[in-house]
């Protein structure tokens, strides 16, 4: 059995990675830290895992974690998980970090967006974890950078075009929508239920932090600078992401062609699912799952693409990701613990 921790195990991220790890076959969880709730049971936290999850949870500890743990998921804010990092890599642990420090390769972008870094070094270590595209980077990485929700769902669209020469790479747009929880489970007056109930909005239109983010990922594998306007919504639901991009062509094509353009490109990606018949993809049919679903519309009079994506932005958007990446750096099934089917229940 590979033993697991979870740093920051009580945050929604960490709480969907417990959920996802306890029903792992080939891992133990054995340790969750929490700096709110330590001393606590974690089923205490979340009643929903009673029984299933009774383990205390800790103050960090390296000590602790470099004798109890074997992979090391850090859910932690931005800059925090940097501070912690380089000692478990030191360790010989692998690591997982479902914060932004360890995405970039251009630390200057990091750093304009963030803040100053100070595990420079680690950065050409590590390997953005979009598994889709990076798997065999991923097989040989000791050190993840996950991917942020918004870039999961623009990217994976995308990705296939990129070098075919059937989009202008000048003309892209994304429009996203997101549940609550992606805000995390601080307590702010933005998330407050009567602020979010019955409200849609736009936020930190043009300059979300994951915009460089996406460019520079989009950028790598166009072979060429790409910059995108990205616009993010919060929407009244708890989870789910929904994103619709628009580029325009670079050259005549047909429906059959961009089909199986996304077809060939994802051939065998388990949680890949192209939506059939013209069908567009809907967060509710993601919910809870790993899967990220893409759906298409040419509109051939304004020699536009119409791209779609629907993901659970706390499962493929972060902790199922993450988990993903654990098991392709492990050299287990990529899917095991994954082979969730969409539920409609709270978020844990």
């Amino acid at each position: 059995m590979i033993r697991v921790g979870v740093i920051g195990a009580t945050g929604y991220a960490g709480a969907e990675l417990v959920r996802i790890l306890s029903g792992h076959q080939e891992v133990e969880l054995t340790v969750l830290t929490s700096r709110q709730y330590a001393g606590v049971k974690f089923d205490r936290v979340y009643p929903a895992m009673a029984g299933i999850v009774t383990l205390i949870c800790e103050e960090f500890s390296l000590n602790i974690m470099c004798e109890r743990v074997d992979v090391v998921f850090t859910a932690l804010p931005h800059k925090t998980s940097m501070e912690l990092v380089p000692e478990l890599i030191k360790c010989g642990k692998k690591v997982v970090d479902l914060s932004a420090d360890f995405r970039f390769k251009d630390v200057s972008r990091y750093e304009t967006f963030y803040q100053q870094h100070t595990a420079k070094d680690l950065l050409e270590k590590a390997v953005y974890g979009l598994c889709e595209i990076y798997f065999d980077r991923i097989q040989n990485a000791s050190l993840i950078g996950n991917p942020g929700c918004y870039p999961t769902s623009v990217i994976l669209p995308l990705a296939p075009f990129l070098k075919q020469n059937i989009i202008d790479l000048n003309t892209i747009i994304a429009d996203s929508k997101s549940g609550v929880s992606g805000a995390g489970r601080s307590p702010s007056l933005t998330t407050h239920f009567c602020e979010a109930n019955e409200s849609l909005k736009a936020y930190k239109v043009a300059e979300h932090r994951h915009n460089p983010e996406m460019e520079e990922v989009l950028s790598l594998e166009a072979g060429s600078p790409v910059n995108i306007t990205f616009v993010p919504h919060l929407i009244p639901m708890t989870r789910g992401m929904l994103t619709t991009i628009y580029a325009g062509l670079a050259r005549k094509t047909d429906p059959e062609e961009i089909e199986d353009c996304i077809a060939s490109f994802y051939s065998g990606r388990p949680f890949i699912r192209i939506c059939p018949d013209n069908t567009l993809p809907d967060t509710l049919h993601v919910r809870g799952t790993n899967y990220c679903d893409i759906g298409f519309k040419l509109d051939v009079r304004n020699k536009r693409l119409i791209l779609i994506s629907a993901i659970d932005n706390l499962v493929k958007g972060a902790a199922g990701q993450a988990v993903q990446n654990m098991n392709i750096m492990l050299g287990m099934d990529e899917t095991s613990g994954l082979n969730n089917i969409p539920k409609k229940e709270r978020i844990i």
